[in-house]
């Protein structure tokens, strides 16, 4: 009896805490209601299931229960009960698994007016490209990944020239347009996942998967990494701004393409050359560091604001005292960064764990990343 009433309260307590529950679904901003749809039918479906059972255990517990003189008697073989089993199983399945599959057909079959944006995952921050005017994205591959072209873009597909690369960890989407989002990875599993939207899409190395929707609602949404991708995957963050359409293309607008990146590299290359002085040439370098900090995800560990990350943020970091983690002290100069860069477990500041990666970088792209880190003040 004891069994059977703990059952029964079980069954009461989850469905009243179900229903009073503070965590529902945060507000829908697109075109997927039907994700929400399919979600609630998934809950009856579960939920009803949940009840009966425990139910008709605590009833058999009650009914069945052991009383003198009273022995239970075994019975084989119920042809009618099986197929009642079956079938009903069957009809719960079906009703489970059509709604989905229904759902994610659409899912991943835009209409052809759809904006197209790639989203690059990368351990652990994003990269967003847009097509340019002639509305098709350039090839990638990955030989061509550099710290200025983090996407791989081959510079021989004319298509790739106008492709806008956004700058920054914000990527922006007109209001009530379709828009396709096209995913991939540069290393590990990632997610590219927006509660409000109520889409999310695996990123899988070596392959381009994709999904689209259409945003409803103006506003700031929070872009999220939905798959364990490694020591920093908490900090994987970034941000959809839906607009209207005049702000969303002046945003646009004021987005470098690969054509201007290169001859703005270009340029300061050659000024550099005909004689610009000492402080043109290290800003030039701390630019060029700060490309490569972003395509290599340094950014991801170590913040340029002072915030708390996975490794020490670079604020003021050059030429300030750090103590390791056996006690000792030493000074944040050049030489510290790059045996902190090439051999990152030499020496460990205190209060981090030793999980930075080595990088494989050539001499002047670690003088270049030290050359940001000396300008983020």
């Amino acid at each position: 009896m004891g069994l059977a009433l703990a059952l029964v309260l079980i069954v009461v307590a989850t469905t009243a805490f179900h229903l009073a529950s503070p965590w529902w679904l945060t507000p829908l901003a697109s075109n997927w209601a039907q994700m929400d749809d399919a979600l609630t039918l998934t809950l009856i479906i579960t939920g009803v299931t949940f009840i009966v059972i425990n139910l008709f255990v605590a009833y058999m517990l009650v009914r069945f229960r052991h009383r003198d003189g009273v022995r239970a008697a075994a019975e084989h073989g119920d042809k009618r009960l099986e197929w009642w089993l079956v079938a009903a199983t069957t009809a719960g399945v079906a009703a489970l698994l059509a709604p989905g599959l229904s759902v994610y057909a659409k899912l991943i079959s835009p209409p052809p007016e759809a904006l197209v944006i790639e989203v690059l995952g990368q351990q652990w921050q994003w990269h967003f490209r847009l097509a340019g005017q002639d509305g098709k994205l350039g090839k990638t591959d990955v030989a061509h990944i550099s710290a200025g072209n983090p996407f791989g873009i081959s510079p021989d597909d004319p298509n790739g020239r106008d492709d806008t690369l956004v700058e920054g960890q914000e990527i922006h989407m007109p209001l009530n347009k379709p828009v396709k989002v096209v995913l991939r990875s540069q290393d590990v599993l990632h997610d590219f996942y927006v509660p409000q939207f109520r889409t999310r899409m695996n990123m899988v190395p070596g392959m381009v998967t994709s999904f689209w929707l259409t945003p409803t609602v103006a506003g700031r949404f929070e872009v999220l990494c939905a798959q364990l991708c490694g020591v920093g995957h908490y900090n994987m963050r970034s941000a959809v701004v839906v607009e209207d359409e005049a702000a969303f293309q002046r945003w646009l607008a004021a987005q470098p393409t690969l054509a201007s990146l290169a001859a703005a590299q270009a340029g300061a290359g050659g000024a550099a050359a005909s004689g610009g002085a000492g402080a043109a040439v290290l800003a030039d370098a701390g630019a060029q560091g700060k490309l490569l900090a972003q395509s290599r995800g340094c950014v991801a560990c170590h913040s340029v604001d002072g915030s708390a990350g996975v490794g020490p943020s670079w604020k003021g970091l050059y030429g300030r005292q750090e103590t390791m983690s056996d006690g000792s002290t030493v000074r944040a100069d050049e030489a510290y960064l790059r045996e902190s860069i090439n051999q990152p477990q030499a020496r460990i500041v205190k209060g981090f764990a030793p999980v930075m990666p080595a990088q494989a970088m050539s001499t002047s792209e670690v003088d270049a990343l030290i050359a940001y880190i000396r300008s983020v003040h």
